[in-house]
């Protein structure tokens, strides 16, 4: 991609992962929602994503926008997540179709599924023996509000690709982290996402051809009960890492 891109939630976690794997390969713009505490390398923006007066600034002349702002909290309150993030989103695609971006990389979330853990499959289904699997094609089934405004995220893309043709890719992000989990988390070695994984997989994002889709965001444990084959198929997909092997020695410096 050519063209400038917009990383709002620049600040958070995965957006300082993505920035530190993919800062050199793209001209960024970055939104953040407060003042960041280090001058970035890059222009950037600071407001409330649900504002589309903070937002328009930040997109002009972008071609894609990698959507991370929100409140991750998974306790996060109905008022937060409809404001921050069911609004927000909102926002954002508003000024995506104003600004003519033709590609939005969606930071959704497992809790968008995570009511899937409730039918009595776990722990089983956490273990390298068992091939439940969870694609992308079922209907969302959030266990927290939080999940809810992810999974209406989704739906919000969905509209504004059918409506404005957006490209619209949403990532339901497994658990990144930066250390192996233990061994005896079984929940946590299954939904895994290494660091190198995480900023590849967006760039395979920011890259392919595609429509819409949902994908998840997870390397390739042994343990898993999300499947990797769309990702794999419709971004080029290449996860390195597995959580049965990661050495921390491994990661992205």
């Amino acid at each position: 991609m050519d063209e400038p891109v917009l990383l709002t939630g620049a600040g958070g976690h995965v957006g300082q992962v993505i920035l530190r794997g993919l800062g050199e390969k793209y001209d960024w713009r970055l939104m953040y929602h407060s003042q960041p505490a280090e001058e970035p390398d890059h222009p950037y923006w600071t407001g409330e994503v649900q504002d589309y007066e903070d937002v328009a600034p930040a997109a002009e002349g972008v071609g894609a926008i990698i959507h991370l702002a929100g409140d991750p909290r998974p306790s996060a309150p109905w008022t937060s997540v409809l404001e921050n993030n069911i609004d927000g989103t909102h926002t954002l695609y508003e000024v995506a179709v104003d600004e003519g971006v033709e590609k939005v990389v969606y930071a959704s979330s497992n809790h968008a599924v995570g009511a899937f853990e409730s039918d009595q499959r776990t722990p089983e289904m956490y273990r390298a023996d068992d091939d439940f699997r969870l694609d992308g094609t079922e209907l969302p089934r959030p266990g927290n509000k939080y999940g809810i405004s992810k999974a209406t995220g989704e739906i919000i893309g969905r509209y504004y690709h059918d409506k404005h043709d957006i490209s619209v890719c949403n990532v339901r992000i497994g658990n990144l982290n930066e250390q192996h989990p233990p061994i005896d988390y079984e929940r946590g070695q299954a939904m895994w996402l290494s660091p190198r994984d995480c900023w590849h997989l967006h760039d395979c994002a920011l890259r392919a051809d595609y429509d819409y889709e949902i994908v998840y965001g997870i390397s390739d444990n042994d343990r898993k009960y999300y499947s990797l084959e769309r990702a794999k198929e419709a971004l080029g997909y290449a996860p390195r890492d597995n959580s049965a092997e990661w050495n921390g020695d491994e990661q992205v410096q």
